[in-house]
């Protein structure tokens, strides 16, 4: 029998993308992933009233107060904290940084549409403002390879 102890417990993780635009991207994996785009305006709100963050932290995204350098998509199934909207499940963080996109990923998205909706699910994909890269039809397994409106890859199995 395994002793959970507090060096056993998983640790709680997202992943964080670098954009220029994080409203934009978030807005379009959200659509990509179908999940729920993090509404913080609670605790914007809270934070600009008590004088601890200025007002040019924010800026407006869907017609509510959101933080103008982060944005973020959660699973709609998971739970996340009322006060700052937070996800705490599966989870991406769009945060901005001045430099563009350069080279290749060194780590990706691969998403599984179900079982023969790949080029269903490309197109959809495609309608949203991605890319395709290239098909690959390989002995392993067959795949399209995408890039987000920003340029990082994914792929669509």
């Amino acid at each position: 029998m395994t002793q959970t102890t507090a060096t056993s417990v998983p640790v709680h993780w997202k992943l964080v993308v670098d954009a220029a635009d994080p409203h934009a991207q978030a807005d379009f994996w959200a659509a990509a992933l179908r999940y729920t785009v993090e509404d913080h305006s609670v605790l914007i709100e809270k934070l600009l009233g008590a004088g601890a963050v200025p007002d040019g932290l924010t800026t407006e995204s869907h017609g509510r107060r959101a933080w103008r350098d982060l944005a973020a998509v959660r699973h709609p199934d998971d739970p996340y904290e009322e006060e700052s909207g937070t996800g705490l499940g599966r989870r991406l963080l769009f945060q901005r940084v001045p430099e563009a996109k350069t080279v290749k990923n060194r780590l990706h998205l691969d998403l599984h549409p179900g079982e023969g909706r790949r080029e269903e699910e490309v197109a959809r994909l495609e309608r949203l403002g991605a890319r395709v890269l290239r098909r690959v039809d390989e002995p392993s397994g067959t795949w399209t390879v995408m890039t987000d409106p920003e340029g990082n890859e994914y792929c669509v199995h």
